[in-house]
């Protein structure tokens, strides 16, 4: 009784929707339930009374929750939740006492932790194609069925008590007020009187007319040709999604006042409940989502398809702002209602909708699949990038979520191709090795700007007075390694891996020298360590000795023996074998 109480107070305070009052309930009512089972005196426990401990009760019934649910269900996280929700309230009021012991289980962490089900994967293009294909259709027969409604109301003769209770007569009359669905239902004769022309209104509804249905289905045909059924809207929601990739509730959420043209596209206002947030997104005419030639889709045009074929719905709802997803029901005793989109009925719902067109869809029937399919096309088109992917929620939601299937190959792929490319472009954009041909020529216009070299920095390479050790350097103020205007700080150790190093057949004896410590590093180190550390430098060593003939390694070696060189390293070099 005392957590009832609180819950109409929340029910009262935040004007819920009927499914989370629902849901309140239903926690209230396990958490009774299960401590009747579990506790000696039930009828004793309460939130204020320290004995017996309801503290202890709803930990523990919280811990045993999960077990009552499929492995990975949001459901108990959610039930419990509800509980300490309403305690929470209950903690806020000075006039409801509640025990310490449930106070500081308000400040513990989550009693049920929140289940991980497992995440659905995209629909394949085939599929995807087939689904928008077949929503188009239906568009094109709704607004086919509108436009019959039109031109009946056009070719009206006058009111149905004068002239007729023609299909053309009754549906004039109820566009312009002149009379009510149960009004029609009443003049009409018994059924066993009826026109053919009555007979074939009533079966509009695709189903066999029956004397004890046939005056429902009478109303309900001219209620179709007048405003689109909930079943209608699926086509829509289907279509908004492939074209915008937001959530189903976004986008049959959609009010007049969440749509604006502008030149070029649509401004669409898309508030996603769950989440609790609003966003404000711009589509472009010319922006269609990834879809083959037969099944592009635009949200503008999608928009402006929606937005006429609701036009008197949203005129005669009487809701305002009035939703872009509210159509028109006639109930058992003729009254008509206007209702928002309802997933729930049996029109609503996503799977019927795929078997009525007969549609070849593996896995499991939700719609949710359509948004993470526009999710993995975006990954495609964009390389993998999430930055960019997660452009609709963070990207921590965007790992838990989408980062798995087909996105997740995407991701890894491209991370790896990437990778690749670092390398390879290390490889292949290395020293540029000179002979002494080439060195000759240097004086050659055109070989200085072949090789990206001015007059002068020519001249201090032959000179000697850009050596940086073990190689060459076109400039050492301009090191990638390094902050623009400073010296290199990794030379000469990286210069086998720079792109700004030329290696001249002076520079011989020196990387001789060089292949000498990386030899001895190569025993030092594991292979992995060494690949890791030099691996580059080696494989750019092997290639710029082998240009060099055997006759050319000789004399270096004789001039090191004869000249005593040495190589001269910094001291950091000596020192990652001390360990």
């Amino acid at each position: 009784m005392e957590l009832a109480d609180e819950w109409v107070g929340y029910a009262e305070f935040t004007r819920a929707k009927h499914s989370t009052v629902r849901d309140y309930r239903s926690a209230i009512t396990r958490l009774a339930a299960w401590i009747d089972e579990n506790c000696d005196v039930p009828e004793k426990v309460s939130l204020g009374e320290p004995e017996p401990d309801a503290a202890g009760l709803i930990r523990e019934w919280g811990r045993t929750l999960p077990s009552g649910f499929k492995p990975g269900s949001m459901r108990p996280s959610l039930l419990g939740e509800n509980i300490r929700t309403l305690l929470r309230l209950r903690a806020q009021r000075g006039d409801a006492p509640l025990t310490d012991s449930l106070r500081r289980l308000l400040d513990g962490p989550m009693w049920v932790p929140l289940g991980r089900p497992q995440e659905l994967d995209e629909f394949t293009r085939q599929e995807r194609n087939a689904l928008v294909r077949a929503a188009w259709a239906d568009v094109r027969s709704l607004e086919k069925r509108l436009a019959r409604g039109r031109a009946l109301i056009a070719a009206a003769d006058g009111h149905p008590k004068q002239f007729g209770y023609t299909t053309a007569n009754m549906l004039c009359a109820l566009s312009q007020g002149l009379m009510t669905m149960p009004e029609i239902g009443e003049a009409l004769p018994r059924f066993t009187e009826w026109p053919q022309e009555l007979v074939d209104l009533a079966r509009m509804r695709g189903t066999l007319v029956k004397p004890n249905t046939a005056v429902w289905q009478l109303r309900s045909s001219l209620a179709s040709l007048l405003y689109p059924r909930n079943g209608d809207f699926q086509a829509f929601r289907i279509l908004l999604m492939a074209a915008t990739g937001h959530a189903p509730e976004e986008v049959t959420g959609l009010g007049e006042d969440d749509v604006e043209f502008v030149s070029g596209g649509v401004h669409l206002t898309l508030t996603k409940m769950r989440a609790r947030r609003v966003r404000h997104r711009m589509f472009r005419d010319k922006e269609v989502a990834i879809h083959t030639e037969q099944s592009r889709v635009s949200a503008p045009e999608v928009m402006r398809r929606l937005l006429a074929v609701t036009e008197r719905v949203r005129a005669d709802c009487g809701m305002q702002p009035a939703p872009l997803f509210v159509s028109a029901s006639v109930q058992a005793k003729g009254k008509l209602r206007f209702l928002p989109f309802q997933t729930g009925n049996l029109d609503g719902r996503f799977g019927r909708w795929v078997a009525e067109h007969g549609l070849e869809v593996h896995g499991k029937l939700d719609i949710r699949r359509l948004r993470k399919t526009v999710k993995v096309e975006k990954a495609i088109a964009l390389g993998g990038r999430v930055s960019d992917v997660a452009d609709d929620h963070t990207e921590q939601t965007f790992w838990g979520h989408y980062a798995h299937g087909t996105t997740l190959n995407l991701i890894s792929g491209d991370t790896i191709t990437r990778a690749q490319r670092t390398w390879l472009d290390k490889a292949l954009v290395g020293p540029v090795v000179v002979d002494q041909q080439a060195e000759d020529k240097l004086e050659a216009p055109e070989a200085l700007e072949a090789i990206g070299l001015t007059r002068d920095a020519a001249e201090q390479l032959r000179s000697g007075a850009l050596n940086m050790g073990v190689t060459s350097c076109r400039d050492p103020f301009a090191s990638p390694y390094s902050r623009p205007g400073d010296l290199c700080a990794v030379a000469p150790l990286r210069c086998l891996e720079c792109r700004n190093a030329f290696i001249l057949p002076s520079n011989l004896p020196q990387l001789l020298l060089f292949s000498d410590y990386l030899d001895g590093l190569r025993h030092r180190l594991t292979p992995q360590h060494f690949h890791a550390l030099w691996g580059q430098s080696a494989a750019n060593l092997t290639a710029a000795l082998a240009e060099r003939s055997e006759a050319d390694i000789a004399n270096a070696r004789r001039r090191i023996d004869s000249q005593a060189l040495r190589l001269q390293l910094p001291l950091a070099a000596y020192t990652e074998f001390d360990q």
